[in-house]
């Protein structure tokens, strides 16, 4: 115990000098300083007792955390200097103490690179992921934390891709995984769209032939043949080199073609054995987000891959009746004739052996959010209360029997 104790004071020594100068300065009073020094003093104790455990680092990184924003506030409204890295640096070194007590706590890990990432201290993020990766190759958790880092932080799709990769190396198992990996992929999909559309790159103009022939009768001026605005303006010259089929060959690339989340759902299938249930979930992942080009071709590969491999299935059904409609607004002149389509699929599902409560669950889980569309037409909306009340009727007859 002499020695927990020496150690709690050895720390709580070398943050006196940091107190008297927020004394001085007025940031705290001199009640305040003395509840501070208490509570580190009790935490300190805990810490270095032998039955201390992870949430006493947790409770102490938040109590540090909370004195740090109060310092701040206090400093901006005084206006007075005072360091401000103090807070930040101390956190780190509990939270660090912390890992290195229990290495084998994965929420210490999460919590100090969350509070890196929140403080911005890129340098430091990237040393705790590289030290958490490696002692904890085999938690997807990580790997995906990491991988969305990666990409929401630093816009690296490659060093992203190289951290679900590598985690896939470690964890082929894991469903979770394989669903961020292809989420990823879709979201840059999604964002590179986006930035197309801003920058209105998205479009293909064709090539139009401004000037007319010498002679045309129906011309309103007359044309001055091989006379051209590079003639005019000869510095133009930039202007005329651009290469109009650049967005036609980007959008073929397999970053935005869909051929590598095809490849992600394939290599995920062959690994995981055909799993039913992870295949729905990569059909719900990719159709929740955003219209992007590559959508339907990328549904339609998985309800294909669904449907040679276990057709019957409940969950082949459900893909099946709903990608006909997915993408296409409810106000679109197209939707009703693939409503149509997927009523008729559904029509047929509930004919069959495969007919069953998870399929019907589903698929009038589908029609309500739909029925909660202002914009869907009428006559649409009556087919939807009546397709709901057939499934209705089917279900209490299940039940029934």
């Amino acid at each position: 115990m002499a020695g927990a104790s020496d150690k709690a004071r050895f720390f709580l020594e070398q943050s006196v000098p940091e107190l008297k100068e927020y004394e001085r300065k007025g940031i705290f009073t001199s009640d305040e300083i003395a509840r501070i020094a208490q509570k580190r003093s009790e935490f300190e104790h805990k810490l270095n007792a032998r039955e201390c455990t992870p949430p006493d680092y947790a409770r102490y990184t938040e109590f540090e955390i909370n004195v740090d924003a109060l310092r701040r506030k206090r400093v901006k409204r005084l206006i007075v200097k005072a360091p401000t890295h103090t807070g930040q640096r101390r956190v780190f070194f509990i939270l660090d103490r912390a890992t290195r007590k229990f290495p084998g706590d994965l929420g210490l890990w999460l919590q100090q690179i969350e509070y890196a990432r929140q403080q911005k201290a890129y340098k430091r993020l990237s040393q705790i992921l590289t030290k958490a990766l490696r002692l904890h190759p085999s938690k997807p958790d990580l790997w995906i934390y990491a991988g969305h880092i990666a990409m929401e932080e630093h816009a690296d799709m490659m060093e992203a891709r190289s951290y679900m990769q590598r985690g896939l190396r470690f964890c082929k198992g894991s469903k979770s995984l394989w669903l961020e990996y292809m989420k990823l992929e879709l979201l840059y999909i999604a964002k590179i769209t986006a930035r197309q559309q801003i920058l209105g790159i998205d479009q293909y103009p064709e090539p139009q032939n401004e000037n007319r022939a010498v002679g045309d009768e129906d011309a309103d001026v007359v044309g001055l043949q091989g006379l051209t605005a590079e003639d005019i303006h000869p510095s133009n010259v930039s202007m005329h080199n651009i290469d109009l089929a650049s967005p036609q060959k980007l959008a073929k690339t397999p970053a935005l073609s869909g051929a590598i989340p095809i490849a992600i759902f394939d290599a995920a299938m062959l690994q995981l054995e055909n799993d039913d249930e992870v295949a729905l979930k990569f059909f719900d992942t990719v159709q929740e987000i955003d219209p992007i080009p590559c959508l339907r071709s990328v549904l339609q590969h998985i309800v294909d891959h669904m449907l040679s491999s276990q057709p019957s299935n409940w969950r082949t059904l459900v893909c099946s009746v709903k990608v006909p409609c997915v993408g296409v607004a409810v106000t679109s002149p197209e939707f009703p004739k693939r409503f149509g389509i997927s009523l008729k699929r559904l029509q047929e599902a509930l004919l069959g052996r495969s007919c069953c409560i998870g399929l019907i669950e589903s698929i009038r889980e589908w029609l309500e959010i739909l029925l909660e569309n202002d914009s869907l037409d009428i006559a649409l909306r009556q087919v939807v209360v009546s397709t709901l009340r057939q499934l209705k009727a089917v279900a209490d007859s299940s039940h029934a029997a």
